[in-house]
């Protein structure tokens, strides 16, 4: 249970992040205006948030980890919101973070 929960707030932070940094890059590249911006900065504070509520306690661990779902999510939020479309070497990258997030997050350490 406690590992699905890590895994929950890391997509739900992933969520925050990258589409806060998505509406940031929309309102000042796409010329969508300050509205657009201003809700990218608050989603990126409550990923701030969000990544405080892990059940590990060290932050540098929490957010190395978080590291390898930023990359994976920001491929799966390129293909969704822009129809980007991740190459094989794209997808064997995003496999290698996530594999490196779970050895980071979740090996046995005997503590």
């Amino acid at each position: 249970m406690l590992i699905a929960r890590s895994a929950a707030l890391f997509a739900l932070a992933a969520v925050l992040e990258i589409g806060g940094a998505w509406l940031v890059w929309q309102g000042v590249r796409e010329h969508k205006g300050w509205a657009w911006i201003g809700a990218g900065v608050i989603a990126l504070g409550l990923y701030g948030f969000v990544a405080t509520l892990q059940p590990q306690g060290d932050f540098a661990r929490v957010l190395a980890a978080y590291g390898g779902v930023f990359v994976a999510g920001s491929l799966v939020w390129g293909a969704v919101a822009d129809g980007y479309r991740p190459d094989r070497w794209d997808v064997t990258g995003a496999l290698v973070c996530l594999a490196g997030m779970a050895v980071i997050m979740y090996a046995p350490r005997g503590r």
